[in-house]
């Protein structure tokens, strides 16, 4: 177990948890917790041993209800936050892991919230989840890459709807607009992580990360050029 203030960081046999950590706070994501996620990520991406990883957060209320804008919106200079993203590229970096990553989110997912769990490869939702994302409403944009990785999930109209008018969704309709795969009982969040967590372990690791690497670059190719991605690796395993 990890010595993190706003993270518990734990590995079970091949699985890493990493939990949010500030129940106080409705997990809210702040300085103190991108240095230490960047952290954690790092160790996801080394370790060998570690082949799938499980986001969750603390206490009965919250994934993460957003950023902490007392501290966001308050850099000393445009010149030191622009050195301090480029030094802790959180989400360049939870992009970065060709392993598989699981969200399991529950409460409230808002702002910084919902794009960690969009960072992950899968997301499974407890039935009380809400998300959303509130910055214009608070004179902002989204800048953890909201604006673009949640179009690629539900679609451009969808997502502009979401962002332009504010509105929170819950559970069943994150679902059906496949911006979660699952929702199920709040006992059974982590379980069913765990469940799939588990069997997607006992697979070769080389092979699960060549699929993830599969999709999730070829997304952004031509379908002439997935397909040649797709050959490349399939070759190199063989």
């Amino acid at each position: 177990m990890s010595n993190f203030e706003t993270i518990i960081y734990e590995k079970k046999n091949s699985l890493a948890y990493v939990t949010l950590n500030r129940p106080h706070a409705l997990n809210v994501y702040n300085l103190k917790m991108r240095d230490e996620l960047y952290q954690v990520l790092g160790a996801i991406k080394d370790d060998p041993g570690v082949r799938v990883a499980i986001f969750r957060g603390a206490g009965e209320r919250a994934f993460c209800a957003g950023a902490d804008l007392t501290e966001f919106l308050t850099a000393p200079s445009p010149i030191i936050a622009r050195r301090a993203r480029w030094e802790r590229d959180v989400w360049g970096l939870f992009l970065s892991i060709n392993k598989p990553l699981i969200a399991a989110v529950h409460g409230y997912v808002l702002g910084s919230g919902i794009e960690i769990a969009l960072c992950c490869d899968i997301r499974l939702a407890s039935e009380d989840a809400q998300f959303g994302l509130p910055e214009p409403g608070l004179g902002i944009i989204p800048a953890a890459g909201g604006s673009q990785t949640l179009p690629r999930v539900i679609g451009g109209a969808k997502a502009l709807e979401i962002l332009l008018s504010g509105r929170w969704i819950k559970a069943d309709e994150a679902r059906r607009l496949k911006l979660v795969n699952r929702v199920v009982p709040r006992k059974e969040l982590l379980p069913q992580a765990e469940r799939l967590a588990r069997s997607i372990a006992g697979f070769d690791p080389v092979v699960v990360s060549y699929a993830k690497q599969a999709i999730t670059r070829g997304l952004d190719l031509s379908l002439e050029q997935g397909l040649e991605l797709e050959a490349k690796l399939a070759h190199s395993i063989l």
